[in-house]
């Protein structure tokens, strides 16, 4: 969604590393920064690339050391390994890929996660809008959504667009300070780009 608003591990894997398994490219940076330029370092490795799609899906950073973290907090390889279903040396292949990579370097050190009010909104008293799109790409997409819910005089707590790239039904998450009435999510439910809503 071009306009996005506020966005949020076991088999053995034979001991892999970043010079056996297709780790990345040391030797050039991509021109680009995309998601496809990222996993093509990786592209002889899929265990590898599962490794990345995970710490970019979860916000997930490396360290100096080569350690996965989020914020200051490091988050153990094993764990890593076990939610992706790989050896614990597949993570320490990618993590060391990375820092030997000057934009992968750049990239992985600098990302940070955001915290998502979708599991606590029924805590918290909000409600949580769920809009499936039927073509991510579309421009305007978090816009018209957040501007019609914005007239009705209804406070946005946050918007979460899901990438394209991670699901192939991204949805737009928003979550309000009050309920939606049924005229508005009828309204929302009738955009052309809507492919079907659900309140959670």
């Amino acid at each position: 969604m071009s306009d996005d608003g506020a966005s949020d591990t076991g088999s053995d894997d034979g001991g892999v590393d970043a010079s056996t398994d297709g780790g990345a490219d040391a030797t050039g940076d991509a021109e680009t920064a995309t998601f496809e330029a990222i996993m093509e370092k990786f592209a002889d490795s899929p265990s590898q690339q599962a490794v990345i799609r995970l710490v970019l899906e979860r916000g997930f950073s490396v360290n100096d050391d080569g350690r996965v973290v989020s914020g200051g907090i490091e988050i153990p390889n094993t764990g890593i390994a076990r939610e992706v279903g790989v050896d614990r040396r597949v993570v320490d292949a990618t993590t060391g890929a990375i820092l030997a990579d000057d934009q992968l370097r750049r990239i992985f050190q600098n990302i940070s996660a955001i915290p998502s009010l979708m599991d606590l909104a029924p805590v918290l008293d909000l409600t949580a809008l769920a809009i499936t799109v039927r073509d991510a790409e579309e421009s305007g997409i978090v816009a018209t959504v957040t501007g019609a819910i914005a007239d009705r005089g209804i406070s946005i707590r946050q918007t979460i667009s899901e990438d394209p790239e991670f699901t192939d039904e991204p949805k737009l998450y928003v979550i309000t300070d009050g309920e939606i009435p049924g005229d508005l999510l009828t309204e929302i439910r009738a955009m052309e780009f809507v492919h079907r809503i659900e309140l959670r």
